[in-house]
């Protein structure tokens, strides 16, 4: 009997998770600072104008700084904000970074209330969070479907965003979620 990929993502995801848990700190600042400096290298992220970042949870790289360098050289930087009456997350525009960033419903930095919402259509570039990739592009997620909900008809390009740890083999992949068109690494960047 084969595993539900309900079941086999689960799985997928408590790997990675240990995984990433004995990455020390140093080398994780290390890597996310590597990986920053690669992606402020991309031509995708230099010609974008406008790029939905994410706040990073601890164990995933910190591309925090690049948001501040994002805000601070007029890019339009935008962060998913959770709205609690449709329960999911919509793009909203930061420029004050110290005044605009709340903790969010799930202990996530998301951008206040005051912030205005920014259309899907008006971004150039996403950058994805992930439990873990796939060289077909496939992503697992956190396992409540929101961040495919919130890109699912984002017409930008989408880059998956991982420690080389989060690279896998194979993801199983449902029709509800969304495939990235690049995954960057420390070591690369990956196109599906």
């Amino acid at each position: 009997m084969n595993a539900s990929p309900g079941n086999a993502k689960g799985d997928l995801r408590t790997k990675v998770r240990k995984a990433l848990a004995r990455l020390s700190p140093e080398r994780r600042a290390a890597e996310s600072a590597a990986l920053c400096a690669r992606l402020k290298e991309q031509a995708l992220f230099k010609a974008a104008s406008s790029i939905l970042f994410f706040a990073p949870l601890p164990h995933e790289v910190d591309i925090w700084p690049l948001l501040e360098a994002a805000v601070a050289a007029g890019k339009a930087a935008a962060l998913p904000c959770f709205d609690p009456g449709n329960r999911v997350y919509k793009p909203r525009l930061i420029r004050n970074l110290p005044v605009e960033i709340v903790a969010g419903r799930f202990g996530i930095r998301e951008p206040a209330p005051l912030c205005l919402e920014m259309s899907l259509a008006k971004l150039d570039l996403a950058l994805v969070p992930g439990v873990a990739f796939d060289l077909r592009g496939n992503r697992l997620g956190r396992g409540r479907g929101f961040y495919d909900g919130l890109l699912r008809d984002f017409p930008g390009k989408k880059i998956g965003i991982a420690f080389d740890e989060q690279m896998l083999g194979v993801i199983p992949a449902e029709t509800t979620d969304v495939k990235m068109d690049f995954i960057l690494t420390p070591r690369g960047l990956h196109r599906p």
